[in-house]
């Protein structure tokens, strides 16, 4: 009797590493895709870092398509993007309190409104695979313009600008460029 329970629980021990290991397999296959980036800016006493997957365009209609317009993205692709900020900002006037955001966009043609919402680490998308956001954690929304341009990145972007006193958070991918500007407080 002694020994069959060792076996059951030998067994047991086996599936559940087994599953384990299929589903690390699983995110590593999918995150192959679509690796991960930090992107991080310093001015002053300011530090800022972005954590984020870049998905590739691979021939695909980005915006519009793949990411369609007026409708919540998570401006990348696997966990939602993070926004971490050790100091309070301004965007578009609008005050950002320091701490780590998730960061989310709503893509149109010539304006994007950009969110940042306090609940963060979470999936980028549902079982639905619907934006895995709760509107009611929005803690500041801006609207920017999209800039269509001739060059084309194959690979989805986030990179910072600095400009003496401002900076801004720059989104790249396919002909689309949009320009998030922020200061410190």
């Amino acid at each position: 009797m002694r020994r069959f329970l060792i076996f059951v629980g030998i067994g047991v021990v086996v599936i559940i590493l087994l599953f384990v290991g299929i589903d690390t397999m699983n995110t590593r296959y999918q995150k192959s895709f679509s690796p991960e980036e930090a992107v991080v800016f310093e001015q002053d006493k300011l530090d800022i870092e972005v954590r984020y997957n870049r998905p590739y365009k691979k021939g695909r209609e980005i915006f519009g398509g793949l990411v369609p317009f007026g409708k919540v993205w998570r401006t990348g692709a696997n966990e939602a993007t993070t926004f971490s900020t050790n100091r309070d900002i301004v965007i578009d006037g609008k005050e950002l309190k320091a701490g780590t955001y998730s960061l989310w966009t709503i893509p149109d043609q010539e304006m994007w409104t950009i969110i940042f919402n306090r609940e963060h680490g979470q999936w980028g998308v549902n079982a639905e695979g619907e934006p895995n956001r709760d509107p009611q954690k929005d803690v500041l929304k801006v609207q920017v313009h999209a800039v269509q341009q001739q060059r084309e990145f194959e690979q989805f972007t986030i990179e910072f600008s600095k400009m003496k006193q401002e900076a801004e958070m720059v989104l790249l991918w396919d002909k689309t460029l949009v320009a998030v500007p922020f200061q410190q407080k």
